[in-house]
Parts: structure tokens; C-alpha cells; sequence
């Protein structure tokens, strides 16, 4: 069976939440590339409706004129079932993240000495091939053993990749949390693939979660990360670790100053190409910078 394939240049900030809003219009996945997302839809999909929408997408960024990187455009192709095949698999190939974590698609669960990670590359973010889930998880690897493993939440658990991995580094109860149901889906699926069912996904805003967490991640956008820094604090244990990603260089010192604001502290900081991922602590949580 053909597929419809939009390839769309768009600055990476804005990639998640194109990839979100074309999840909502049929789109069985999205392939992520330095500054351009590819899109695939079934060809019962209704081809000049998604060009329809990202022309509106386009002309609302042009509106919004002030941001010079928001400039959109897109070019469209038909793949017959053997390239959507091939290019799809070649876009997610295994990869080796951190001492311990190796992160395999359905079709290919081999791997030796490592934790395995199963992550369909189905419709939501958070693969493990984007720079931000990648610095999450050196950085979760790299402090588990520095908190009690009672509670951890994942804020916009995605995939549910984080979540995973939390289960597997041994946090006995993990929240997965996202507003978006397709997210949720998605995480669900992932879940059984990785006999991962103690993870408990939640839809709904931060305000859902409960109670205080040893750790937590937020693999976000600086803004929100800002928006919800006293939020975060609020769930974060005395001596908890929170890490926190989605932020492109320059934009990290507002989310340090909100976290500041909020009783957090700074203690390492993460740099993987243009993105930034923080981790803070609790007041009484004594971790120097690295």
C-alpha cells in the first residue's frame, strides 16, 4: 500500500508540538531531522486537508513574525510500501545511550549486556534518538543510586521511554503523566512491550500527580518548564533530583533563575549540540555541580 510523505521544514522547537497536532490528523509517524520533520499518512488520508492545515500552521508563524526561525514549508511525495518500509527503519536504528541503556525498535531486540528499552517509533516524541531523551536518561543513570527509589513521575511521559526506564533502574511506583491521549496510547503500547505494566500512565496536567517523588523528569519546552517550576518544587522530595530537558542553549538560564525562585538548586548541567538538560535538587539534597 502507498503513503502519503510531507516533508516539512521547521526550526526543532517547534517539532513537538507539529508532531502532536499532525497526530491528530492521521499521521502514523514522524521521522525527526535536523530542522525538518517527515510525516507519513495512510493514502486513505486526505492529502490537500494535512497541506491545507500546515499552510495555516505556515501563515499563523508568519503572523507571529517576531520569532526569525519560524518560518514553515513543506514538500509532498508518494512512497509505495516497500520504501516507507525501509525509510522508516533506517530512520530508528538501535542505539547505545549512556553505560547501560540500549534502545531497540519491536523488530530488532537484540542486545548484549545492556538494559533493553523496546520503544515502538509510532506517533509520539521521545524515541530515544532525539538529543533531550538522550541527556535524560545519562543523567537518570547517572544519579538513580543518589536518592531512594520509592516514587519517580515522568512529565509529559511521551513514549513512556523515561517511565520505562525508570522501572528498569528499580523505582518501585512510576507516574507517567501527559495531556495528550494519543501520548497515552502510545505509552501504553509501549509498555507491554517491555512488560512494564507497574507504571501507572496518567492523563492530565502536572496537577494530577500526587504526593512527593524521589525523582523526576520533565522533558518539556523551557517555557513550560518555567510555567511549572513551582509545581515541580512542590513534588519534589527534600532530597529528590529533578531533570530537565527541552531547552535550546541560551534559554536555560530563565528556567535555572525559575527553579531558583522556586527552592531548587542547580547541580549538573548537561550539553548534547544546541540543547541544554538541568539537573536541580531539593534544599536538602548536597550534589556539587558537574
Amino acid at each position: 500500500m502507498p503513503y502519503h510523505q510531507f516533508t516539512i521544514k521547521l526550526h526543532d522547537r517547534y517539532h513537538e508540538a507539529l508532531t502532536r497536532h499532525l497526530n491528530t490528523k492521521g499521521c502514523l509517524g514522524v521521522i525527526e531531522e535536523e530542522g525538518s520533520l517527515i510525516a507519513f499518512f495512510p493514502l486513505s488520508a486526505d492529502r490537500q486537508a494535512v497541506a491545507t492545515e500546515l499552510s495555516v500552521m505556515r501563515s499563523l508563524l508568519d503572523i507571529g513574525g517576531t520569532v526569525p526561525d519560524s518560518a514553515l514549508s513543506f514538500d509532498y511525495a508518494v512512497l509505495g510500501d516497500q520504501d516507507w518500509n525501509i525509510d522508516w527503519k533506517k530512520n530508528f536504528p538501535p542505539v547505545d545511550i549512556g553505560h547501560h541503556f540500549s534502545i531497540r525498535p519491536p523488530w530488532d531486540r537484540h542486545t548484549e549486556n545492556r538494559i533493553a528499552l523496546i520503544i515502538d517509533p509510532g506517533m509520539a516524541f521521545g524515541t530515544g534518538h532525539h538529543e533531550t531523551t538522550r541527556s535524560c536518561l545519562i543523567l537518570m543513570e547517572k544519579h538513580a543510586d543518589r536518592v531512594e527509589h520509592d516514587r519517580f513521575l515522568d512529565i509529559g511521559t511521551g513514549t513512556g521511554l523515561l517511565a520505562i526506564a525508570a522501572l528498569k533502574l528499580g523505582f518501585r511506583s512510576i507516574d507517567g503523566i501527559d495531556t495528550d491521549p494519543l501520548a497515552i496510547e502510545a505509552a501504553r503500547g509501549n509498555l507491554e512491550l517491555n512488560q512494564a505494566g507497574a507504571v501507572k500512565l496518567i492523563k492530565g496536567d502536572i496537577s494530577y500527580a500526587t504526593g512527593r517523588y524521589n525523582m523526576i523528569a520533565a522533558n518539556l519546552i523551557s517555557g513550560t518548564l518555567v510555567a511549572l517550576a513551582k509545581e515541580i518544587a512542590g513534588l519534589l522530595e527534600p532530597r529528590g533530583i529533578a531533570i530537565l530537558s527541552g531547552i535550546l542553549k541560551g534559554q536555560e538560564t530563565e528556567v535555572i533563575n525559575a527553579m531558583k525562585i522556586s527552592g531548587l538548586s542547580l547541580s549538573d548541567t548537561l550539553t548534547d549540540g544546541k540543547w541544554i538538560t538541568l539537573t536541580v535538587t531539593g534544599a536538602s539534597t548536597s550534589l556539587q555541580p558537574s
